[in-house]
């Protein structure tokens, strides 16, 4: 039977094969079997192609929203590294999602600031500290001030000494970056050119 065609209802088809063996195999129930992982076959996180290091982009939500910053790289995670710079706008180093970017034209050279050392791990939290428990929490009415680490504020420095090079070579973008974005009653941000 091998080879033949038979003729179906709907076209021609092949003609199935007799098993070769005489019974089925069925495997033995101890057989470890590997546990499904939703870990393995992680692809890479996809970025926008209008955001490459150096593009200045628009951030709309969270404490800095409406602030101009620079994109400096995309981190693993698909979070984007972006810096104000601080002297200029107040924003420091931090991970942004780009969900909530908008890109800009603007672009700056931003080939000679390393950013090598700056990954995921750096922003993690310190899994050592405890928070306070609930009677302290209540009974302290003052807020404690936000301590920002040496190491933190060197790398900030460090990162904006060449960040602000690059600004300062291009006319005006101090005061763009400096400037605030918003959106007035009329305005129709889908017909704007950023």
């Amino acid at each position: 039977m091998t080879g033949v065609r038979l003729q179906g209802a709907v076209g021609p088809k092949k003609a199935v094969k007799a098993a070769a063996t005489g019974g089925k195999w069925y495997p033995a129930d101890d057989i470890p079997r590997p546990k499904h992982s939703r870990k393995s076959n992680k692809n890479a996180p996809w970025v926008r192609d209008s955001i490459t290091p150096g593009t200045v982009l628009i951030l709309l939500a969270g404490r800095f929203r409406g602030k101009r910053v620079v994109c400096l790289k995309a981190l693993e995670s698909g979070l984007l590294l972006v810096t104000g710079p601080y002297k200029i706008n107040g924003v420091p180093l931090r991970r942004v999602n780009q969900t909530y970017v908008i890109a800009t034209s603007t672009k700056v050279d931003v080939s000679g600031v390393d950013v090598s050392s700056f990954d995921d791990a750096y922003f993690a939290k310190d899994k050592g500290q405890k928070g306070e428990s609930e009677e302290e929490f209540f009974a302290n009415d003052e807020a404690k001030p936000a301590v920002v680490p040496d190491a933190r504020k060197a790398d900030q420095k460090k990162v904006d000494a060449g960040v602000l090079k690059a600004v300062a070579a291009v006319p005006q973008l101090n005061k763009y970056l400096n400037a605030k974005f918003s959106l007035s009653k009329h305005d129709k941000p889908h017909n704007m050119l950023f």
